[in-house]
């Protein structure tokens, strides 16, 4: 994931500003706000900037995806094109979904908050709309989600990361 989000920086920093690339950064799906806080070190933002832009930005995609991902999954199915493509996408978060299945709530806190490889907001927002989870339900779980992501991340990326710079 570093080298996804460097290179990700140092594209966008052309561009816009370090904050930018780091509130960009934290909206892409895989990155969010554990690339961003990565991002943020590298590009030595202050945690105190980097963190509510980490937020912000991995919030954001949030509601659209809860409310309107199943809408535009079946309108993508109707195209040759993309139907494997949402399958896939589909099937691969339906696979991740048991514990969100059986502890709802808390599992998808769970899933939001712990960063491993592909867990996260996007993936949790899809999982969470493709189950039917209740909106509210579902936005204040990965609003925990991000909490707790964003204390892991911060220690790892300005405590452990920052150590080895």
């Amino acid at each position: 994931m570093e080298k996804l989000a460097a290179a990700f920086a140092v594209t966008l920093g052309k561009y816009v500003s370090k904050e930018a690339v780091v509130f960009i950064i934290s909206m892409i799906p895989i990155l969010e706000l554990r690339g961003g806080l990565i991002v943020s070190k590298l590009l030595e933002v202050p945690i105190t900037t980097a963190i509510p832009l980490c937020i912000i930005g991995n919030i954001i995609p949030i509601p659209f995806i809860l409310l309107f991902i199943k809408q535009i999954f079946k309108w993508m199915k109707k195209i040759r094109l993309f139907r494997g493509l949402v399958e896939k996408l589909e099937a691969k978060a339906m696979g991740k979904s048991d514990n969100i299945r059986k502890y709802e709530f808390w599992g998808l806190v769970l899933f939001v908050g712990i960063p491993l490889p592909g867990t996260g907001a996007w993936t949790g927002s899809l999982i969470a709309a493709l189950l039917d989870v209740d909106f509210k339900k579902a936005v204040l779980a990965e609003l925990l989600g991000i909490a707790i992501a964003t204390v892991i991340m911060s220690i790892f990326s300005y405590g452990l990361l920052g150590a080895l710079l």
